[in-house]
C-alpha cells in the first residue's frame, strides 16, 4: 500500500471481448494504465497471448473452440451463441469497462452484450463497441459513430472505423503492408507468382489462365470453399 491517494484507489476492471490485433492492443493499453484486465476469445490459442500481456483469460464452459481454418473465429451456431451470451453476463457485470472487438469477415459481428448484460452493469460503466459497423455490432443498441447512455447509466460508444480518425498513420500502415506484399511477390526485379506460397495463395485470384483462389473458385462454381475442384 502506497502512502498516497493513488495507492488507495481501486483500479478499474476492464474486460476485452475478442483478442485479435485490436483486442490485444486494448489489453496492453489498459494494463499499462493500471487496470485489472481480463480477456476472452472463442479461440483457445489466444490464451497465451492474453496472459503474456498481464491479463487473465476467461474460459467459458458453455462454448468450445470456435477457431476457423484461416486464423479468424468462425461464426457460432445459434445454440452456441445463446450459451455464450448467458455465461458472459456474469463476467460482464463485474467489470467497469468492456471493450468488444469481435468480427467475422464478411458477416454480421456476433452479439456479445445483450440488453440484459448491459442492464446488469453498474451505473457509470463504459462499453466500447469496436465491432460496430454497417452490418451491426457486438453490443445491443450500439450505433456506428454514436455515443449513447442507457437508462441504467451505462455509456455505450459505437467506435466505428477508428482508423479513419487518424488517416495519416492509417495510410502509412496500409502503404507499408501493400509495399511489403508486392516486394514479397517480386524476384530479381520481376513478378514471380508462386501458388505454393501461403501468403500469395491468399491474394492471387487467377494464374496461368485459371482461378486458383479457393474461395473465389468456390463462388464461381457454387460450392463450399472446401469442395471446389482445382
Amino acid at each position: 500500500m502506497l502512502i498516497t491517494a493513488a495507492g488507495t484507489a481501486r483500479p478499474a476492471k476492464v474486460l476485452v471481448l475478442g483478442t485479435g490485433v485490436a483486442g490485444l492492443q486494448a489489453i496492453g493499453t489498459a494494463h499499462r494504465l493500471g487496470a485489472v484486465v481480463s480477456g476472452y476469445d472463442v479461440r483457445p490459442s489466444s490464451k497465451t497471448e492474453v496472459e503474456s500481456l498481464g491479463a487473465t483469460f476467461i474460459e467459458l464452459t458453455s462454448v468450445g473452440s470456435a477457431a476457423g481454418d484461416d486464423g479468424y473465429a468462425r461464426a457460432l451456431t445459434d445454440d452456441e451463441r445463446q450459451a455464450q451470451q448467458a455465461e458472459l453476463i456474469g463476467h460482464i457485470a463485474r467489470h467497469d469497462v468492456v471493450i468488444t472487438t469481435a468480427q467475422v469477415p464478411g458477416r454480421r459481428p456476433p452479439l456479445l452484450l445483450t440488453e440484459d448484460a448491459i442492464k446488469a452493469m453498474s451505473a457509470g460503466s463504459l462499453v466500447v463497441d469496436m465491432g460496430s459497423g454497417p452490418l451491426g455490432g457486438n453490443v445491443a443498441g450500439s450505433a456506428p459513430g454514436e455515443t449513447i447512455v442507457t437508462g441504467n447509466g451505462v455509456t455505450v460508444i459505437g467506435a466505428a472505423n477508428l482508423a479513419a480518425s487518424m488517416p495519416t498513420a492509417a495510410s502509412t500502415a496500409y502503404a507499408r503492408n501493400v509495399t511489403s506484399l508486392l516486394l514479397h511477390m517480386v524476384a530479381d526485379g520481376a513478378l514471380a507468382i508462386d501458388p505454393s506460397d501461403d501468403i500469395q495463395a491468399g491474394v492471387v485470384i487467377t494464374h496461368g489462365g485459371s482461378v486458383i483462389h479457393p474461395a473465389t473458385a468456390a463462388l464461381l462454381v457454387g460450392q463450399p470453399a472446401g469442395g471446389a475442384s482445382q
